[in-house]
């Protein structure tokens, strides 16, 4: 049975959600599922913006027949190749065989390696600025490449000012009725999962996510349909600007976030220690994380939000803890900079821990380091709490610097 929803008089969401998905990619995980965007255009032509995953296929199909009333799709747009919003590009040639694809030289290049149809004779080429008229509406393109794929384009809609942003203003979550961001509580039900979204899936690309959003600054945008999450109608500036300060990492709020590996508890004594003290000095806002329980999406995206990061991590295997090297790796190739850093080692005989925190902070850009590393030997003793609590203050006197 069909389920649309009109966005305007003459265009519908005809996607539909995923709840059973566990893993984002394989990899994120997905507590509320996933939502699939896709968007049909009725006017003297036909056109379609993106498609779904396989996983929501049937339903995807029996959206677009209810709207088309029989007529025939002329033209997909397809603003990102990625698989779960290309999956039904074969069968969609298929159903509707004088349909045009509707892409730039990557976006074939992508099909021709994803699919085995022949694709010669369905191509619509654009270029920059390149326009297509449906009768009274106009589709704009303009390339948004590595946002966060090559071939990624937007297409503007003139006439009512929609703005199709493929991955761009996503978020993790399937959606309950409540298509648009007014209809519910966003920073309750979904701030979280687009924060975590952006930084794990687009965090890298910064550089590339600003270019984006002066290309369509000029533009008079009135409402933002991405390919996850809601749709924005109202009050666009909220999220334009968490993306603006996402994509300069530049913090959303003054805290800490404090992770730590931990095999029998003594590193996770030193943090619970730190945090203490740090709550005593009026520090108010702080996330604890062990990284060996809770995913790296979530500590991530909580880094990308607060502004100062305490790591704990004991030796292993001469070197670090496996998970806290893989907590800072990936921070490393999502490019997060620019925040104050605290680092605690740990080691029974040969600490090395806090060597390959420093290394590995090290080649992100603009960590500040507060104060100098502190090695634990095996266990927190009297001898030593001195020097963590001075670690603390440091900590703690920057994050009340800031909120003063």
């Amino acid at each position: 049975m069909y389920c649309t929803r009109h966005i305007t008089p003459h265009m519908f969401w005809v996607g539909g959600n995923d709840r059973r998905l566990a893993l984002f990619e394989n990899m994120f995980p997905l507590p509320n599922g996933i939502a699939y965007n896709s968007y049909l255009i009725m006017d003297e032509k036909v056109a379609l913006l993106d498609t779904v995953d396989f996983s929501i296929s049937r339903q995807f199909f029996e959206n677009i027949e209810h709207v088309l009333q029989g007529r025939a799709v002329d033209y997909l747009v397809v603003n990102h190749m990625e698989p779960d919003h290309c999956a039904n590009i074969e069968e969609l040639c298929r159903r509707f065989p004088r349909m045009k694809i509707v892409g730039n030289s990557k976006t074939f290049q992508m099909i021709r390696q994803f699919y085995n149809f022949d694709v010669e004779a369905k191509i619509h080429e654009v270029r920059e600025g390149d326009e297509l008229p449906l009768g009274r509406h106009t589709l704009r393109f303009y390339f948004a490449p590595m946002v966060h794929w090559p071939e990624v384009m937007f297409t503007y809609e003139v006439r009512e000012g929609i703005l199709f942003t493929a991955d761009a203003f996503g978020a993790f979550g399937a959606l309950s009725g409540n298509l648009f961001s007014d209809e519910l509580d966003f920073e309750s039900l979904f701030l979280d999962e687009a924060r975590r979204y952006y930084t794990n899936i687009v965090g890298r690309y910064g550089a590339q996510v600003q270019s984006a959003l002066k290309k369509v600054s000029g533009l008079e945008v009135r409402m933002i349909c991405p390919l996850h999450g809601p749709i924005w109608r109202k009050n666009l500036d909220y999220i334009l600007n968490k993306y603006d300060l996402w994509s300069r990492y530049v913090p959303e709020k003054t805290g800490v976030v404090l992770a730590y590996a931990s095999m029998y508890g003594n590193t996770e004594n030193a943090v619970a220690v730190v945090a203490n003290h740090l709550a005593e000095k009026g520090v108010e806002d702080m996330r604890v994380y062990d990284v060996s329980k809770t995913h790296a999406s979530y500590i991530i995206a909580d880094a990308f939000k607060y502004s100062h990061l305490v790591f704990a991590a004991p030796t292993y295997n001469a070197g670090l803890y496996f998970g806290m090297e893989a907590l800072l790796r990936d921070m490393a190739v999502l490019n997060l900079q620019n925040r104050k850093v605290a680092l605690i080692g740990n080691g029974s005989w040969a600490p090395a821990a806090h060597t390959v925190m420093r290394k590995l902070i090290g080649e992100m850009k603009g960590m500040e380091l507060l104060a100098p590393p502190l090695v634990i030997s095996s266990s927190l003793k009297p001898s030593l709490v001195d020097a963590l609590l001075a670690l603390a203050d440091a900590v703690g006197g920057s994050v009340l610097s800031h909120v003063r």
